[in-house]
């Protein structure tokens, strides 16, 4: 799941060197992705009206629901 984030993000951002994923999984089979990104790439990541945001988290629930996991994604400024 990581990997898949930091794939996308890199993809949307300028500076793909930048981007940084970091994985928690705190209890319960959920699992808390925070994605960091470059103050000027925030909002290609986030997309209008949060909606390139969304779509990532979409695709993250898909991918843990399969996993038999949730998962949730903190874009981080």
């Amino acid at each position: 799941m990581k990997e898949f984030i930091e794939y996308i993000a890199k993809h949307l951002v300028d500076n793909p060197d930048k981007v940084e994923v970091e994985e928690k999984t705190p209890e319960d089979n959920k699992v808390v992705l925070s994605l960091k990104v470059q103050s000027d790439d925030v909002g290609k990541v986030i997309g209008k009206q949060g909606k390139t945001a969304q779509a990532m988290r979409t695709l993250l629930t898909a991918i843990a629901a399969k996993e038999g996991q949730r998962a949730i994604l903190e874009i981080l400024d």
